[in-house]
């Protein structure tokens, strides 16, 4: 039987990488892909088992029997579908195993030579980090001609959850990250599915459910405009001032390094995770010796101590021969934001703010991932908060949102 498959497809089920991840938009055929593979690793080794892992078992029972078997029965693979050990046995050949991932202490008790795992993302990203452990673990049966043990990954990008740092952001060796968006798929959808998709969701949505692409999906974005293409820099530091905005943490100082285009802001350069002021000043210092710097700065610096310090942050950044340009009290979180934003662009706006995607790495990262807290404020407890407020101070103090100011006129009878 002749099988067709997309190019994504094909390169999932061929994938040689030990780890290898399908990340599609709806309707791009990641199932299918997942139980191709997971045929074509079954009959590469005939005596040795796969493991096929959904969340559910609902998911199993409705998409995994079914699929496998309409595929074995196309293809005339001899197999028994065994309902009660959630398996199917292959005549002679071993078996393939279900599994659920909602209950992660009973992926226990078996050994397999290859795994595929179903929609892995939409698990939290801990309990998906628990069960990737867990199903590596079980992936010990010895292969005779000694190749790897592998477990491939079908999913749907679920925002920046584990399939994200453990294949786009924190890729190590063996792990393949394989894109398909619902269009590479259109020949084996039904007419309008992909104009109906689109008639439904949100631009930040569509983004994940049609291209496959990672994007915050929380309600309440606080930079929900920001794109990394459009925002897109390829300028670097020059000869000339640079423009560097800066958040005082211990442990966690932040800068972000602008240079002037035209007038308008491009981020080329950023420090994160600095021990102090000292040692962020002293990291600025050392990568841009010859520079003229105007600091921005967090104004709190004004009123503390720096860690291991004698004198006032600010202080420490005049003592380098900055100038620091710094309002008397930070502005309201919300001015920042909105200045941001205005510069961001999008919907028609011009796109002002421009990062170097390829240096700033974090700064792009907290733009696309900071979301609003239960009360209303940008969320600090994921760490995203000290970059962007690095930026926001530079933003903030060059390019302000207008606001208009109420003036009370009395009028007094003479």
């Amino acid at each position: 039987m002749r099988i067709e498959l997309t190019g994504p497809q094909w390169d999932f089920v061929e994938a040689a990488e030990q780890f290898p991840c399908f990340c599609g938009g709806f309707g791009s055929g990641k199932t299918h892909a997942a139980v191709m593979r997971a045929i074509a690793k079954k009959m590469g080794y005939p005596k040795q088992s796969v493991a096929y892992y959904l969340p559910t078992y609902d998911l199993v029972r409705t998409i995994g029997f079914p699929r496998f078997s309409e595929v074995l029965e196309n293809i005339g693979v001899p197999h028994k579908l065994n309902k009660s050990d959630a398996t199917i046995d292959f005549v002679g050949m071993g078996q393939l195993i279900f599994r659920t991932m909602d209950t992660p202490e009973r992926i226990i008790g078996y050994e397999v030579a290859d795994s595929l795992v179903d929609e892995l993302d939409t698990l939290k990203t801990e309990n998906a980090r628990e069960v990737w452990n867990k199903i590596i673990s079980r992936n010990r049966q010895k292969k005779p001609d000694g190749s790897l043990n592998t477990v491939a990954v079908a999913t749907t990008p679920e925002g920046f959850r584990f399939v994200y740092d453990r294949w786009q952001k924190n890729p190590v060796e063996g792990y393949r990250l394989i894109k398909a968006r619902t269009d590479s798929n259109r020949k084996h959808l039904p007419a309008g599915y992909i104009d109906s998709l689109r008639a439904s969701y949100p631009a930040n949505l569509l983004q994940a459910y049609l291209d496959g692409e990672f994007v915050n999906l929380a309600a309440g974005s606080v930079y929900p405009l920001f794109d990394r293409r459009e925002n897109a820099s390829q300028e670097i530091a020059g000869a000339e001032t640079l423009h560097i905005g800066m958040d005082f943490n211990v442990m966690h100082g932040a800068a972000v390094v602008w240079v002037l285009r035209g007038g308008e802001p491009h981020a080329v350069d950023e420090f994160v995770c600095a021990f102090d002021t000292p040692a962020l000043v002293g990291a600025i210092k050392s990568r841009y010796p010859n520079h003229a710097v105007m600091a921005y700065p967090d104004a709190s610096g004004k009123n503390r101590k720096s860690q291991d310090a004698t004198a006032a942050d600010i202080a420490l950044l005049r003592q380098a021969r900055f100038t620091v340009l710094a309002p008397s009290a930070n502005p309201p979180v919300k001015d920042r934001v909105m200045a941001v934003n205005a510069l961001i662009g999008g919907d028609g706006r011009p796109r002002r703010l421009r990062v170097n995607v390829d240096k700033c790495p974090h700064l792009v990262e907290a733009f696309e991932q900071q979301p609003y807290d239960k009360n209303g404020e940008p969320d600090k407890a994921g760490g995203l908060d000290h970059i962007l407020d690095a930026a926001g101070y530079f933003v903030h103090y060059r390019y302000p949102i207008a606001t208009r100011t109420a003036t009370r006129l009395q009028i007094v009878g003479v």
